[in-house]
Formats: structure tokens, C-alpha cells, sequence
């Protein structure tokens, strides 16, 4: 799934060329990282920011970010996570910046309505919505790269700096509230 107006060509150029062949060599091997992995960054992004266009420029960011410390990634096994970290900070920052140009010092309200919800539109998407809402960012975040992205976790707590028992009982902790939230519109059979 490509993603509107990002190809590994069209932001490449900016990037600059180099002479150098191993140079040449990196920017090949990056430009099969970024065809492979944007499309997840992306969607990640657009789960966390809501918004396409802020997750476009995000999905950028992430990429020249990655481009900027790719000396630092030792196993290209663990890429995606890698990526998804980074990504994962942008929402951040993402966040971060537009409460500060509100004004306000309270973190963001939660996922808003994207297409699918607006064409779904059922109650059972509001009713997950709002009971997602009220988890952390860091928790929201964890358990849609387990349960949405479908990562193992040991991914996640490499995408997220934790540790493997953290991610565990993060998500558990997560799936209690959603359960909780959610436990008297859902239909249970003795």
C-alpha cells in the first residue's frame, strides 16, 4: 500500500547524492528499508496522530531520522521496531507541539474520528474509541503495535525501549481497562 505522495525517490533527493559507491550502496539499501517498512510507519502514525497529512510529514521524519542514525542500527532483523521507536517519539512531539500551540498543558483528548470510523459510524466504534481513549499514550501505543500491527513483543519493546516483562504487562493492563470499559456493551454468554 503506497502511501499519497511519499516514495523513497521523492524525498531521497533532499537527502543529497554522494560520489562514493558505498555511499551509493547505503542509499540503495535504504531506499528497499523505506518501500518495505513506510506503509507500517505510516499507519502506526495515522493510528496514533489521526490525521493523514500529520502522518505523512510524520512518516518523513521518521525516515530522515532513521536516515540520520543509521549507523546505529546493528541488526537490520530488527528494522521495523527501530523505525516504529522513532516514529513513536515524532507522535510524541506531534502531541506535544499542538497542546502547546493550544495552550493547554493536559495530554492530547484521545483518537478522534478517522475515515473508517466516520464510515462505520456504529456505536461499537465510538464505544472503542472512548475506552481507548483513556488509556495512556504509552499503553494505547503498545497495544496497537501488538494487536493492530501485529508485532511480536519483543518488537514492541524494542520499538517502545522497554523491557520484555513491561511490554507484557502494559498490554495486559491495557486489555483489563478495555475490558472493564467496555464489559456492560458486550454480550456475555454464561
Amino acid at each position: 500500500m503506497p502511501i499519497p505522495a511519499l516514495t523513497a525517490l521523492s524525498w531521497f533527493a533532499h537527502l543529497g547524492s554522494s560520489s562514493t559507491r558505498s555511499r551509493r550502496l547505503d542509499s540503495h539499501a535504504f531506499a528497499r528499508l523505506f518501500e518495505r517498512h513506510s506503509a507500517g510507519v505510516y499507519r502506526l502514525l495515522r493510528d496514533l496522530l489521526r490525521d493523514d497529512s500529520a502522518a505523512e510529514e510524520a512518516t518523513q521524519e521518521t525516515f530522515v531520522r532513521a536516515h540520520e542514525r543509521m549507523g546505529r542500527l546493528k541488526d537490520l532483523d530488527k528494522a521495523f521496531p527501530w523505525l516504529l521507536g522513532i516514529a513513536r517519539n515524532i507522535a510524541f512531539e506531534h502531541h506535544r507541539a499542538r497542546r502547546q500551540e493550544r495552550g493547554e498543558n493536559s495530554a492530547p483528548a484521545g483518537p478522534g474520528p478517522t475515515p473508517e470510523t466516520l464510515l462505520l459510524g456504529g456505536e461499537t466504534e465510538r464505544l472503542l474509541g472512548e475506552a481507548l481513549a483513556v488509556l495512556s499514550a504509552d499503553r494505547r501505543c503498545a497495544l496497537l503495535l501488538r494487536l493492530d500491527h501485529g508485532l511480536p513483543y519483543e518488537d514492541i519493546a524494542a520499538a517502545m525501549g522497554w523491557s520484555l516483562a513491561k511490554v507484557k504487562n502494559e498490554i495486559h493492563r491495557a486489555r483489563l481497562l478495555l475490558r472493564e470499559r467496555l464489559a456492560e456493551h458486550l454480550e456475555v454468554t454464561p
